[in-house]
């Protein structure tokens, strides 16, 4: 192959799609997305990520087939956990978002339609994506202790009933927070400041887009490369239920609905241990103390020209 031939070669691309994610028809969306890249005059090879399958592994099996760029097809914890796995590969990570709430595609640009996503992985440009740690495991938006991930069990089951959809995720918050138990126990340490805490959540954002779209303070912090964690006050059920009514019309107030920490580095000391974690809307059951980390450069996404700058 001369010169020309490698600069005008197409890369090899595999997408890894979650035919679980959002509530199109499967076969319609690969329809879709192996049509966008046939149009765009490249072939991407298609596998499937069943129920149960080990997405890191397939990611990681796609990097050693040799492929230049991994595509994410699926809802911000399908895209999450392949991210992990390409963290520090080399290999570009393409995104077609086919989730309920797509913070991450949304954070930068990415189109939202299957096959006008595809065609950017062709046209777009790689860029360096901070990513967020919780003893080492991956995350593009947010991890949290306490309700949210309570919140998350009854959402899988509200799912399974009636489908997905954002009325389902809401109505998921307060069948949780009208039986959530008891608060928990924490003591939080960053950059040299340490405090206690008795909370029914703690919550580390690392996507400014997202804290936009709750109507959150912190962005500052995260455009200086740094976790912003939100600490919800002790208020008993009724004031949790009225914290969430201000959460969810955007009026959260700093020091009345949460207390906000911020830090590159955020060590968390829990009373009782293991308990499940919440990443980018999927669970994990880990041991404190909880390590929490804003990791640069680690990870090459594929955005629009005009996004290869600015905090997402």
């Amino acid at each position: 192959m001369n010169s020309d031939d490698t600069a005008n070669a197409q890369p090899r691309i595999c997408v890894l799609m979650n035919a679980g994610s959002g509530k199109g028809d499967a076969a319609q969306q690969r329809d879709r997305i192996e049509g966008a890249f046939a149009d765009a005059g490249a072939r991407a090879e298609i596998r499937k990520l069943g129920k149960g399958s080990d997405i890191e592994n397939m990611a990681k099996t796609a990097v050693a087939d040799g492929f230049d760029v991994i595509v994410a097809a699926g809802g911000d914890g399908t895209i999450a956990g392949i991210a992990g796995a390409l963290c520090g590969s080399g290999a570009a990570m393409g995104i077609i978002p086919l989730g309920t709430f797509n913070y991450f595609a949304r954070s930068l640009d990415i189109p939202q339609d299957e096959a006008e996503a595809a065609k950017l992985i062709i046209s777009g440009v790689p860029r360096a994506v901070r990513v967020g740690s919780i003893n080492g495991r991956t995350f593009l938006n947010n991890a949290s202790l306490g309700a949210y991930p309570a919140i998350l069990r009854t959402r899988e089951e509200t799912y399974r009933k009636w489908g997905r959809s954002r009325v389902a995720a809401y109505w998921s918050v307060l069948v949780t927070l009208a039986t959530l138990r008891k608060p928990l126990r924490l003591e939080i340490e960053s950059e040299g400041h340490h405090s206690t805490h008795r909370t029914p959540l703690a919550f580390a954002v690392n996507n400014a887009f997202q804290l936009r779209q709750m109507g959150l303070e912190g962005e500052e912090h995260i455009a200086k490369g740094k976790l912003a964690l939100f600490v919800a006050p002790d208020t008993g059920r009724w004031g949790m239920f009225k914290n969430a009514l201000a959460l969810a019309v955007g009026r959260a107030q700093r020091d009345v609905q949460f207390q906000l920490i911020a830090g590159h580095r955020i060590t968390i000391e829990a009373k009782r241990s293991p308990r499940d974690v919440a990443c980018d809307g999927e669970r994990a059951r880990m041991r404190a103390p909880y390590t929490l980390e804003a990791i640069e450069g680690d990870l090459t996404v594929i955005v629009p020209q005009a996004r290869q700058e600015g905090t997402r």
